[in-house]
C-alpha cells in the first residue's frame, strides 16, 4: 500500500511510552501518535486510553518511504471515539471493616465537640 499524507488507516498498536503510542501497519510500515495528538483534552496516562494489541484508526500527518514511518494523529479521525476506560474498583480482603469500626468513634468525638462548644 502506498500511505500518503492525510490517509485514515487502520493499524495495532503495538507498545505505549509515557510520550505516546507506537503501531504497525501493512508493508513493514510503522508509526507514532504523540500525546498530544490522541485528544485535544489533556491526556496524563495514555493507558487510560489505549491498550496494547488495540486496532484504532488514525490520520496520517507525515510519511518516511524510506524509513518506513509514519506520524500519526487520533484527532479528528471520524469514526475514532477515544474515551477514559473505565477502571474497575476492587473491593479490599478488609473491606469497608475499618469504615465499620471506626465511624462510631468519630461520630462519638465530633458529638463531643459539639457538645463542647
Amino acid at each position: 500500500m502506498d500511505y500518503k499524507k492525510g490517509d485514515i488507516i487502520v493499524g495495532k498498536v503495538t507498545g505505549i511510552a509515557k510520550y505516546g503510542i507506537f503501531m504497525s501497519f501493512d508493508n513493514g510500515y510503522v508509526g507514532m501518535t504523540h500525546i498530544s495528538e490522541i485528544s485535544y483534552d489533556y491526556v496524563k496516562d495514555i493507558h487510560e486510553y489505549i491498550t496494547v494489541g488495540d486496532e484504532i484508526e488514525v490520520r496520517i500527518l507525515d510519511v518516511d518511504k524510506d524509513m518506513k514511518r509514519l506520524q500519526l494523529t487520533m484527532k479528528d479521525v471520524s469514526d475514532i471515539k477515544v474515551h477514559k476506560r473505565r477502571v474497575k474498583i476492587v473491593e479490599t480482603p478488609n473491606g469497608f471493616t475499618t469504615l465499620k469500626k471506626n465511624l462510631p468513634v468519630w461520630i462519638d468525638k465530633k458529638m463531643q465537640n459539639i457538645k463542647n462548644i
